[in-house]
């Protein structure tokens, strides 16, 4: 809080009331807002105070007197005080153009000389009571009179006069003896004005005697005026006026006759004049209908019913009868005005008032009764509805005819132009948003009462038109916009149906219902601000919701449609770092279900204005993006499936045939891959099962989050759905690649293995692989080194199957064999035993239960000593084949 406020200077430190006074001080307020109190004398001067600085107030006095403190209040500091006072005083007024801030009481002022009120008084010409000379007599008393005297004043005029006062302020270096001959003075002054009538008489004695001269003329003229005319003066005057007035009346009879007629002639013609407005009313009545101003025959109407309403005079009342019937007539005319569609609302306005103020006015009499209005603003309400129905009607036949001649014609239209339903929906849009809230208005002015005629209102009536007009737009709209629902019952409901066009006209309306829903929004946005019933609100919120789930599914079925033309812009370039073999494909879906997602949140998905949500749970729009989104990832499914399996007429078959056989090796069309730009079955189909496993494990799931990253519940149910789908669909083209690779593979083991007229009972060389084995172990490399470029996790499950086909085809061939020689028994076990430990990685157990039987089908049984060169074979032939061992060793490829 600031320090009190301190009032250290003044300037002046006196004077009068209304003073301006310059206060000087510390701490006075920090603005003009902080000042709340200034008190000089006891006087509060707040209102006079204007505050300068925090040093400086100036300010004006109050009606105070003697001396006090100026107290300064603050808001920042309080109330403050004063080291100084301020002496206030009343001065006395010596004339009559002194001016003064307060009131002084006159009091008359004596003359000693005459003893009379003096006409001017004045300090200049009063003379000293003493008879002395004060000039000079120049010292003053050093103190202050005010303080010595308080309540005294040394004005002589003054009733307060004080002796001490006047000889302090006059006389105070005049001596003794001059003050005791000028009481000698006063004295004798005094007692001259005592002598008395006397002394008055000889003062004025000139004046006294005209008096008397002039008393004694008046008497004499009398006296003489009595002896030439008697004592009766007036007599003769009354003779002479009444001789007069008989002469005049002979000489002016016939002029006084003439004077009688003109009299009541100008009387009639006054009349006349006087009530030209009644005796004008009927074609004035008239034209002013004609005109159209309704408000001036009701103002003249009604003047003229209060003036001559009641009169008896029959020439009024046949006038008044006349009008009546013009009235009559008007509000006829009127009437037919008022429910003649199209006019304004406030034109209509303007005569329902005119009528139901005529019809008032006319209430009661007999022509009135004769034609009344039933209820004019009710009238006027029913033709607005009726016409606005009639509106939306001419609107839906002039579209769909035109739209219905156009497509007869067959002629083809402009992509870019809106087609004839989208111009529909634009103009019953703007009629319901215009004609729908002046007959709202006009509904509410004569429930108000302000265009209310004698009857009850009827409000049911009036909401059941406002539902009425309202069901009838969302109709005929829903009719237009919603094209694949269900028409066969609109139509038997209606009445109505759009001409059904050709799929390509439907195909080019599809990417207008957005704009249409915004048509739809605007209207809705209008009739919102109108405050209607709930109800009918309702109507249209529920039309607009299902606009915008027909929009969200033309959109995603659209997008749909460009999902299943992905595959024309497969590259086949890698583009997924975490997923070797996996293209760029799926980003493209994502990159289409992202602009979707996008088209939808813009064009229907967000609410608006009092929109309800189309995701609430187990709401229609839930279930609609949960079968949009399955039929997207099922439509993207189908693009792997033809990818994968469609072929080019250029390629080369590229099946692992036996080079023992005289066929070409996949070694040589895996070197093709990477030297040419050709990208062949092989090679697409481990692209495809990579996108596959991908979308399965990763992409599909991702899908959902981005789905909940925009706003809509996580589409589980289709999530799991699609990757059911496209696991499936791995499973197959699974199943079609090992077929395509593993049958031809084990289809050349046997020939193989007996070229050249080979059989396992003859004796034979051995320290090393038969030839079949080396094959089968290089053609295994040719098709692992095929899948580990492309996609290396798909190794396992397309190797497993691969192996176990080659395991079950050396048990069958093993158990075929009768009898195996010494030799033959432990090359036949090396065999076995090489391609095993090769492909031991690869092996499930069923391979390996495979594996076995191989072995246990050769016969004889191998005893120690062949099971020992057995395992000196295989160790030689496993360092020759280390490269093979090292590439199907790797665990995690």
């Amino acid at each position: 809080m600031a320090p009190q406020p301190v009032v250290t200077g003044l300037s002046p430190k006196e004077g009068p009331p209304g003073t301006r006074v310059i206060i000087r001080g510390e701490f006075l307020g920090t603005k003009a807002s902080d000042l709340i109190g200034l008190k000089i004398c006891g006087c509060d001067c707040l209102l006079s105070a204007e505050w300068k600085s925090t040093n400086k107030i100036i300010g004006r006095t109050g009606p105070g007197k003697g001396k006090g403190d100026i107290i300064v209040t603050t808001i920042s500091g309080g109330q403050g005080t004063s080291t100084v006072q301020f002496r206030a005083y009343h001065e006395t007024i010596g004339g009559p153009l002194k001016e003064s801030a307060v009131w002084i009481e006159e009091s008359p002022a004596q003359n000693f000389a005459w003893g009379r009120r003096s006409l001017a008084p004045s300090a200049l010409t009063q003379e000293d009571p003493l008879g002395l000379s004060i000039e000079g007599n120049e010292q003053k008393i050093p103190e202050d009179l005010r303080d010595l005297l308080p309540e005294a004043s040394g004005d002589l005029s003054q009733e307060s006069f004080s002796p001490a006062w006047f000889l302090l302020e006059n006389h105070l270096a005049t001596s003794f003896g001059d003050l005791k001959l000028g009481l000698s003075y006063l004295k004798r002054k005094v007692e001259s004005q005592k002598e008395g009538q006397l002394s008055f008489l000889k003062s004025n004695a000139g004046s006294v005697i005209d008096q008397l001269d002039t008393l004694m003329n008046i008497r004499d003229k009398l006296q003489e005026d009595g002896r030439l005319y008697g004592n009766e003066m007036l007599n003769v005057l009354e003779d002479s006026i009444q001789n007069s007035i008989a002469e005049s009346q002979k000489i002016f009879t016939d002029v006084l006759i003439r004077k009688e007629k003109a009299d009541s002639t100008r009387a009639v013609l006054f009349a006349l004049s006087r009530h030209k407005f009644l005796f004008c009313l009927p074609n004035s009545v008239d034209k002013r209908a004609q005109a159209g101003e309704y408000d001036i025959v009701v103002n003249d109407y009604s003047r003229a019913k209060n003036l001559f309403g009641k009169t008896e005079i029959p020439v009024f009342r046949n006038i008044l009868e006349e009008v009546d019937q013009r009235v009559v007539q008007i509000r006829k005319q009127l009437h037919e005005k008022v429910v003649q569609m199209p006019q304004s609302i406030e034109q209509q306005k303007k005569l329902i008032k005119a009528l139901i103020n005529l019809e008032v006015q006319q209430s009661g009499t007999s022509i009135g009764e004769k034609w009344r209005n039933v209820d004019p603003a009710w009238d006027a309400i029913d033709a607005r509805a009726k016409y606005l129905e009639y509106t939306f009607k001419q609107t839906f036949e002039q579209y769909s005819n035109k739209d219905s001649a156009a497509q007869e014609k067959g002629k083809n239209r402009d992509p870019n132009l809106p087609p004839a339903r989208v111009l529909f929906c634009e103009e019953i849009c703007d009629i319901a948003a215009s004609q729908l809230p002046e007959m709202w208005r006009l509904g509410q002015l004569y429930f108000t009462g302000e265009l209310r005629g004698p009857n009850d209102p009827k409000p049911g009536d009036f909401k059941r038109m406002i539902l009425n007009a309202i069901e009838k737009l969302c109709t005929y709209l829903r009719v237009a916009i919603l094209i694949n629902s269900d028409l066969r019952t609109i139509r038997q409901t209606t009445g109505l149906s759009w001409p059904i066009g050709s799929s390509s006209a439907t195909h080019q309306f599809l990417p207008w219902v957005t704009q249409c829903l915004r048509y739809t929004r605007i209207t809705y946005a209008a009739l919102i601000q109108l405050d209607l019933p709930s109800e009918a609100l309702d109507i249209i919120q529920k039309f607009i919701d299902e606009i915008r789930l027909f929009c969200l599914t033309i959109i995603f079925k659209r997008a749909i449609e460009r999902s299943a033309k992905l595959g024309e812009r497969e590259t086949w370039e890698m583009g997924v770092e975490d997923f070797p073999g996996v293209t760029l494909l799926p980003s493209y879906l994502e990159e289409l279900i992202i602009e979707t997602l996008d088209e939808v949140q813009t064009s229907c998905m967000n609410p608006e204005i009092k929109e309800g949500n189309l995701l609430e749970p187990r709401s229609d729009g839930q279930r609609e993006i949960s079968t949009r989104l399955q039929e997207f990832l099922l439509s993207f499914c189908a693009v792997i499936e033809e990818l994968a399996y469609q072929s080019h007429d250029e390629e080369t078959p590229t099946h692992n045939i036996s080079q023992l056989l005289g066929y070409p090796h996949t070694a040589q069309t895996s070197g093709r891959f990477w030297c040419s730009t050709v990208v062949t079955w092989e090679q697409r189909m481990l692209c495809c099962l990579a996108n596959c496993s991908y979308c399965n494990k990763s992409f599909f799931p991702h899908v959902g989050e981005i789905f909940v990253k925009y706003g809509y519940p996580l589409p589980t149910l289709a999530i799991e759905a699609s990757r059911y789908a496209v696991n499936e669909l791995f499973t197959n083209l699974l199943e079609a690649y090992v077929e395509h690779k593993g049958d031809p593979l084990v289809g050349t083991i046997e020939p193989s293995m007996y070229l050249g007229r080979f059989q396992w009972d003859n004796e034979m060389e051995i320290g090393k692989l038969r030839p079949y084995a080396h094959e089968c172990c290089d053609n295994l490399v040719g098709v692992y080194s095929e899948i580990f470029t492309i996609s290396p996790a798909l190794l396992r499950p397309i190797l497993e199957p691969i192996v176990l086909t080659v395991s079950e085809e050396l048990a069958r061939l093993m158990s075929c064999v009768q009898k195996f020689s010494y030799t033959g028994a432990i090359q036949a076990n090396v065999d076995i035993r090489l391609i095993h430990d090769v492909l031991n990685y690869y092996t499930n157990e069923t391979g390996k239960n495979y594996f076995m039987e191989a072995l246990e089908a050769i016969n004889p049984p191998l005893d120690s000593a062949q099971l020992k060169k057995a395992d000196e074979i295989l160790e030689h032939a496993k360092q020759n084949m280390r490269l093979q061992l090292m590439c199907f060793s790797v665990k995690d490829p």
